[in-house]
Order: C-alpha cells, then sequence, then structure tokens
C-alpha cells in the first residue's frame, strides 16, 4: 500500500511539473508582413494617405480597403500611409493590384497598378505551439515588378524604392511608393 501511494506521489509530482504547451503568446514574433509606406511624389520625405485604394493578392476575390467611408467593416480602414501585406510562405513571389480611387462612380477615374515581389524564404521553429515562422529576403537583382493593368491610364504609381531587403519584423519599412 504504500509503495502505490509513493508512485501516486511520484506520479503526482511529475505531471504536474509539466506545463502545457498548447497556446502561442501574442508577443512571440511570428512570420511578418510586408510594411509599405505611401509618400508624397512631389515631396520625397513627407508620407501621404491613400484614401480609396483596395489591394488585391492575386487569386483572391476580397482585399484591403483604405477608404474613408467604410469605417464599419474589419476589412476597411479610414485612411493610412502605410499597410502591412503578407507574403506567400509556399511561393518566392507574390503578385498584388493596387486599384486607386476604388469605389468611384467613374471608371475613367479608377486606376490599377500591379506589383510582384520576388524574394527567397528561409522557414525557423519557434515552438510546439506557434510553429513555424519563415522570414524573407527580397531579390537582390529583381525584387519588384511594377506594371500598369491598362496602359492607357498610366500608372498611378510614380516610383517603387526598396527600404530594406530582408523582412524579419512588421515595424520596419521595406517598400515606399511614391505618387
Amino acid at each position: 500500500m504504500k509503495k502505490i501511494i509513493a508512485f501516486l506521489m511520484i506520479l503526482g509530482f511529475a505531471s504536474s511539473s509539466c506545463e502545457p504547451d498548447d497556446i502561442c503568446d501574442p508577443n512571440t514574433p511570428t512570420t511578418p508582413r510586408m510594411l509599405i509606406q505611401f509618400f508624397d511624389y512631389s515631396n520625397a520625405s513627407v508620407k501621404k494617405s491613400v484614401t480609396n485604394l483596395k489591394v488585391i493578392g492575386e487569386g483572391m476575390t476580397e482585399g484591403v480597403v483604405l477608404s474613408p467611408t467604410a469605417i464599419g467593416d474589419e476589412r476597411y480602414v479610414t485612411s493610412a500611409d502605410s499597410i502591412l501585406l503578407p507574403l506567400n510562405t509556399a511561393a518566392d513571389l507574390v503578385k498584388y493590384k493596387f486599384i486607386n480611387n476604388y469605389g468611384n462612380r467613374n471608371p475613367l477615374i479608377v486606376n490599377e497598378d500591379n506589383l510582384e515581389f520576388k524574394y527567397s524564404r528561409e522557414n525557423f521553429y519557434v515552438s510546439r505551439a506557434c510553429g513555424f515562422k519563415t522570414l524573407f529576403d527580397l531579390d537582390n537583382t529583381n525584387p519588384f515588378t511594377l506594371t500598369d493593368a491598362t496602359p492607357a491610364d498610366q500608372m498611378w504609381i510614380k516610383y517603387v524604392i526598396v527600404e530594406k531587403d530582408n523582412i524579419t519584423n512588421e515595424n520596419e519599412t521595406i517598400i515606399k511608393i511614391f505618387f
């Protein structure tokens, strides 16, 4: 009987010292998104807020809309000078449509430009609860390709600058877009 009680006590102490590792702490850094900031074309040092801009990833039907008229929906942001966009963890490129003047009743004012980002990926193990995170390095020779969806309307994005090649967290500007 004493052996059974001793065994149960040892088993109880051993199991009580284990901590479940099934919840990923929200403060744990995971796969970062790419921070893109918008700047004024005529004064390159001044950030410029974007309104009525919709950004859609390739193969997606919905995107992120920067619009002052759609405050209630969580996919909408009122107006901003920056946006966080995810990169594809299963491929070495991602394509986005940047639609300026989205939702305007005059289709001649709506202007769509396409940005394709090329990068390499590296996976790192974080923990059992959080799994892996992926860090990205933009391609050194050709990190992005900017094209116009409709050449007749010309591009609304005047130029793009890569501020930083490696994407390791969401607090550093990676891309600057001037319009």
